[in-house]
């Protein structure tokens, strides 16, 4: 990770850089990386999350809850998603209605089918399916950017509208940065939700304190693997790795390592509070830790994403209490995820929300 583009570049399949496009920050090389990843870190920075996000963050969190009732049962993992993908949109475009929302979230789905699909683009393929997807949410991102031209800054486009007044990117290259955005920030921060609830339903004195999204990324992390290609002949220990070769790092081998965390595999948020452990927390700079990536690929939008999950446990914890109605266990392949969407039953708090 802190070799990217020096004997590692990023590497994906064809279908992946295809769907994503050059545009982004997940498939830039070199200065063209550097200018969006600074681009996304300074538009989800800490002090613009206050000013831009926590209120309509709250609206998207009321909203969805709003429609959870006493003694419902629900498939969690749908509901996370859901919430998920409002608040991606609502923040990147500024879409609050649930017809338009509604339409982004299959579009979504249909794009993400596709992401590691075989790239053949005939009809009743996913890859197929994927790139109409792509080519629909393109047409609705540049809508929104025609209305901002024309109504300039009293039109709420979100992080659309914020490029398009600050000129911060040309047009053609704000459709492929917005996907980006949305295919990182939805699905992990989707199943960092799921993974809290599920692991505080097993852990009664972890859901008094709500010690939790620490030892929830560690354990469940989304980012378990990362995609990258060896530039040259790269020596590590007694091994040579040729150049050209593609090299799937797995992040979660080292967050489950006991050699580096006692107990490696249990889910125990108290051990944040020891005090040997304190550096681990530094998920900016540690390698025993990084749950989201590092080096000059770390995730620009980890504000963002840990100020969603903190409030949604808040309001989630505070609103429902819960029973799990089936059995459930979670799987990391392909990626980390609960086998059964977590099934639960809902008892809503009386006097909140």
């Amino acid at each position: 990770m802190h070799n990217e583009g020096k004997l590692f570049k990023s590497s994906y399949p064809k279908s992946f850089r295809d769907l994503v496009g050059t545009n982004g920050v997940i498939t830039a090389q070199g200065d063209q990386h550097r200018k969006l990843h600074t681009i996304a870190s300074n538009m989800m920075r800490s002090d613009t999350l206050k000013t831009c996000f926590l209120k309509d963050i709250q609206m998207v969190l009321n909203q969805t809850f709003a429609g959870l009732h006493h003694n419902q049962t629900i498939l969690l993992q749908d509901v996370c998603r859901k919430l998920a993908i409002n608040l991606m949109v609502n923040q990147l475009l500024g879409v609050s209605s649930d017809k338009e929302v509604g339409e982004m979230a299959q579009l979504f789905s249909d794009f993400v089918d596709g992401c590691l699909s075989l790239p053949i683009n005939l009809p009743g393929f996913a890859y197929h399916t994927a790139m109409n997807a792509r080519n629909n949410i393109i047409r609705k991102i540049n809508k929104i950017i025609r209305h901002t031209r024309r109504h300039g800054v009293g039109y709420d486009g979100g992080l659309v509208g914020r490029l398009v007044v600050e000129g911060s990117l040309p047009d053609e290259a704000i459709a492929d940065f917005i996907i980006n955005l949305l295919f990182a920030g939805n699905e992990t921060t989707a199943k960092t939700m799921l993974f809290a609830i599920y692991f505080l339903t097993h852990s009664p004195l972890a859901y008094n304190q709500l010690l939790v999204i620490d030892e929830t990324l560690r354990l469940g992390g989304i980012a378990i693997w990362l995609m990258r290609e060896a530039k040259e002949d790269v020596e590590y220990q007694d091994y040579v790795i040729p150049k050209g070769s593609f090299v799937v790092p797995f992040l979660s081998v080292v967050h489950q390592d006991e050699n580096f965390y006692e107990g490696a595999t249990t889910f125990n948020p108290f051990r944040w509070m020891d005090p040997k452990n304190l550096e681990k927390a530094n998920w900016r700079n540690n390698p025993f830790y990084s749950p989201f990536g590092g080096g000059s690929r770390l995730c620009p939008g980890v504000e963002l994403a840990r100020l969603q999950i903190a409030l949604f446990l808040h309001y989630f914890v505070m609103s429902y209490r819960w029973s799990q109605v089936k059995e459930d266990k979670m799987s990391f392949f392909p990626s980390a995820r609960l086998i059964n969407g977590f099934p639960i039953k809902l008892y809503k708090i009386t006097g909140y929300i």
